[in-house]
């Protein structure tokens, strides 16, 4: 595909700049730089999605495009299957991606999911003005790490209806062992600071209940990382507002690979999640949602399967 730019964003077909990692990559002459991502449509699946939070899925569910690969490298990631940037990229055509979300519509979904599309924001925005040309206006999604350029985030002002970030640490030497990135805690809190200047805490409802517009941070607890959760949570209350919509989550479980990491090798304890939620209250929280305990052992996708959440 010829990817198009738009202000704040560079094709990835130039020394890539498409993410904070900068990595320079000609990703036009080969799948190559930190991602292992081409100039190409990497999707990994676009199926319907029901798990996630209730005014993201509503009773219809989500189209979800899940990008291949990922700008991050976290070693706990629960979508392990498709998100190493060492396991196989599946290419589509746009023509062939955007039918497949068009099946996924046509079946009830309201909004379309990107998720993980920090490194492929040019192909995004190609299957965004690919819908619209057709004259599909759904909800649009950016489900993201959160480790993006603001600029990059700025650009995305008039096609983002919701923005649906994770904000994983706090702790910068947690997020350099965990997910090689020393500066997430700055990057990723300046990129949901744009979000929020974008939005603001209020989030708007269809006549179903599912977003049209807004901001929903995710934060998952890790297994003795309480501190680190807590630190995440005062960081939002006092940079942003304690009006802002949280999800705060328990679903971790030990994917593979995390054997050199033994503190990862069990979900998080009771006390744990109580510890972070009383923080929660604390500091003022009242908007958003809860996971229950269990989520560690519902919320197992297998993307080896053509319906990965079923």
């Amino acid at each position: 595909m010829a990817a198009r730019t738009r202000r704040g964003e560079r094709g990835p077909a130039d020394a890539c700049r498409a993410c904070p990692r900068a990595c320079g990559a000609d990703r036009a002459a080969a799948p190559t730089g930190y991602c292992r991502s081409g100039c190409g449509i990497e999707i990994a699946s676009i199926c319907l999605h029901r798990g996630e939070e209730p005014a993201i899925s509503g009773e219809s569910g989500i189209c979800n495009v899940f990008f291949a690969h990922c700008n991050l490298q976290c070693v706990f990631c629960q979508n392990y299957q498709i998100s190493r940037n060492d396991v196989p990229a599946p290419r589509m055509t746009l023509d062939e991606a955007v039918s497949a979300i068009e099946r996924v519509l046509e079946a009830g979904a309201r909004g379309v999911g990107f998720v993980s599309p920090s490194h492929m924001i040019p192909q995004m925005r190609a299957i965004v003005d690919e819908l619209h040309r057709k004259g599909l206006r759904p909800t649009i999604v950016f489900n993201t790490n959160a480790y993006d350029r603001v600029e990059t985030i700025a650009s995305l002002e008039d096609i983002v209806d919701v923005y649906l970030p994770d904000f994983k640490y706090m702790d910068h030497s947690l997020a350099l062992e965990l997910s090689g990135a020393w500066d997430y805690p700055e990057v990723a809190l300046a990129a949901i600071r744009e979000m929020y200047r974008q939005k603001g805490s209020n989030l708007a409802l269809g006549n179903d209940g599912t977003a049209t517009s807004g901001l929903i941070i995710r934060h998952l607890i890790l297994p003795g990382q309480v501190e680190n959760s807590k630190a995440v949570l005062r960081t939002i209350a006092a940079e942003l507002s304690p009006s802002v919509h949280l999800s705060l989550m328990s679903q971790y479980y030990p994917p593979p690979g995390v054997e050199r990491y033994p503190w990862l090798a069990r979900g998080i304890a009771r006390g744990e999640y109580d510890e972070v939620l009383n923080e929660l209250e604390r500091l003022g929280f009242s908007r958003g949602w809860v996971q229950e305990m269990e989520s560690g052992e519902i919320y197992r996708p297998d993307f080896d399967k053509p319906h990965p959440f079923e």
